[in-house]
């Protein structure tokens, strides 16, 4: 006689109660996630403040990038004592933020998952990575196209506006020296000199500055155009107005999430989307218009590309995600 297999034993049921926690239990568990969250971003901060130099000057890479095209003297500026320092902090801060971000998330996510039933902890990990790549490559779209169209546009409109002094038709005075035969030049050098002199002048052709030596020390000369205005930019504006469209345009990126979110709870389908292109077309023209630096057509056909594309692939991940439903 032979024995029988045991029956396969039996996947348990989701029960909610076996997760239940106290409010004292909660309150714990957020003070343990914010411990360890904020001793992820003391770590993080480490290495930010030994490099924080370098990231500042490859964030302002951008304008340094549009002054020299315009043969200005790449240099920004700063109006109060403590402005240098306070920027050079608040980058330490962000990067730190931004390089122990996927760990602050992971602790608000084992946080908040708790709370939650398997099938929505499934359909938000699901696309979490997607919405931090589609973050991500926002902030990238805004640093290599967007920043340089929009310093290169104002820098240039800024030019455009001319010095119209009146002419004086009085004549010189008596105890000014006539102008010299031959006039006296400024050298000119890609390089600075390996070994200048006190008081030495020259212009390096390749940073765009004008300098001298002086005590020991290679001195810088700012310099602007003939325009009624020159460009002179402020250290703290220029890294409030990179941080505004860093975050603008990563957010913007998470369109096609939202229209997939949108069909997903049954505001609109498939079908609508579809036939309401030539609208949201007509409606990214306008904004991408509105907003664009630079020359019109360009720089709109720059920043009008994302977005169609976005709101594409949006319709694509709602179509797919309908297709899926109706197989299940």
């Amino acid at each position: 006689m032979t024995a029988t297999a045991p029956p396969p034993p039996q996947k348990k049921s989701f029960d909610p109660d076996d997760f239940r926690m106290s409010v004292g239990e909660h309150l714990e568990e957020l003070r343990h996630r914010i411990l360890v969250g904020l001793a992820g971003f003391v770590v993080c901060l480490v290495p930010c403040v030994l490099l924080a130099k370098y990231i500042l000057s490859l964030i302002c890479r951008p304008l340094v990038g549009a002054l020299q095209a315009y043969n200005l003297n790449p240099q920004l500026f700063t109006n109060e004592t403590t402005e240098a320092f306070m920027c050079w902090v608040q980058v330490c801060l962000i990067a730190a933020g931004a390089l122990a971000g996927p760990w602050l998330i992971f602790q608000i996510w084992q946080f908040v998952a708790s709370g939650l039933y398997p099938y929505e902890r499934k359909a938000v990990t699901k696309y979490v990575p997607l919405s931090i790549t589609l973050f991500l490559t926002g902030m990238v779209f805004v640093y290599y196209i967007v920043l340089p169209l929009t310093m290169r546009f104002f820098i240039a409109f800024s030019l455009s506006i001319p010095l119209d002094l009146p002419v004086s038709a009085a004549p010189p005075p008596a105890n000014v020296a006539p102008a010299a035969t031959q006039p006296s030049y400024i050298q000119a050098t890609a390089v600075d000199p390996a070994h200048p002199q006190d008081y030495q002048w020259w212009f390096n052709t390749s940073q765009l500055r004008l300098k001298f030596y002086f005590n020991g020390a290679v001195r810088n000369i700012p310099f602007g155009s003939d325009s009624l205005m020159g460009a002179h930019f402020e250290l703290s504006d220029y890294l409030s107005l990179v941080l505004r469209l860093l975050l603008t345009f990563g957010l913007c990126f998470q369109l096609p999430l939202v229209v997939m979110a949108c069909e997903r709870i049954g505001i609109v389908d498939v079908p609508q989307l579809k036939s309401w292109r030539r609208h949201v077309y007509f409606g990214m023209t306008i904004l991408a218009a509105a907003v664009s630096p630079g020359d019109v057509v360009t720089a709109t056909l720059a920043l009008l590309a994302p977005l169609i594309l976005l709101y594409e692939f949006g319709i694509l991940m709602a179509k797919m995600g309908k297709a899926k439903r109706s197989r299940v």
